[in-house]
């Protein structure tokens, strides 16, 4: 029997859940895609990459790890590498990825932190919790197709993960209701990641001036 997860995060991030796991199973799809690897190959990057995040994120919270009771998840990814699979179409996969990824941020940045909240973790945490879902499935994509990974360019990722999960913490906390949050948190992730992509949004980098100061004795 599938455990029903609707009591523990709502209606409405149930849905949430599953469209940003297929979401970031597209993008490691992707990029399986890119490397012209095998189905089988391309179905074990959207599984990861899908998964990635929130497996840490359950692990660390004491959470039953979430697709280990839910085959749907699996599946979800599956179907999803079948589809990139068929669809083919070089041109747009690097653009499909980066706009799938920038939804992906956003979404699982609110799923990670109401599955926090949910287990009774501190707020604070909760947007921790929120930002590793939202990246650490892409750091493991990155890593096994042998790409920098996307949260080492300047281009705002992570902050965008932060602002979405921070967000809807913080409406929650004033009683506004599930839905309404979420929205709100995920158009304003969504929003910075996408600014990011189109106008080349970053943070200040660290200057190597910071650095200057009286040698350290050896």
């Amino acid at each position: 029997m599938i455990p029903d997860p609707t009591p523990l995060i709502g209606p409405t991030l149930v849905y949430l859940d599953f469209a940003g796991m297929a979401v970031f199973a597209a993008t490691g799809a992707l990029a399986g895609a890119r490397l012209r690897q095998d189905l089988v190959t391309i179905a074990f990057f959207a599984a990861v990459t899908g998964v990635g995040g929130g497996t840490l994120r359950d692990l660390l919270i004491g959470a039953p790890v979430f697709w280990v009771h839910d085959w749907r998840y699996v599946a979800v990814a599956v179907a999803v590498a079948v589809t990139v699979w068929f669809v083919g179409g070089k041109g747009w996969r690097m653009t499909a990825l980066l706009w799938l990824d920038a939804f992906g941020l956003a979404a699982y940045g609110v799923i990670g932190a109401a599955k926090a909240m949910a287990y009774g973790v501190p707020p604070l945490i909760c947007i921790v919790m929120g930002a590793l879902t939202a990246c650490f499935g892409g750091v493991v994509r990155d890593l096994l197709a042998g790409q920098p990974s996307v949260l080492l360019q300047r281009e705002v990722t992570i902050t965008a993960a932060l602002v979405a999960a921070s967000t809807f913490v913080a409406l929650r906390m004033l009683d506004l209701s599930t839905f309404g949050a979420a929205a709100i948190a995920v158009t304003l992730g969504f929003g910075l990641r996408a600014g990011a992509l189109r106008f080349g949004w970053s943070l200040p980098a660290f200057s190597p001036g910071q650095a200057e100061g009286p040698e350290l004795p050896s």
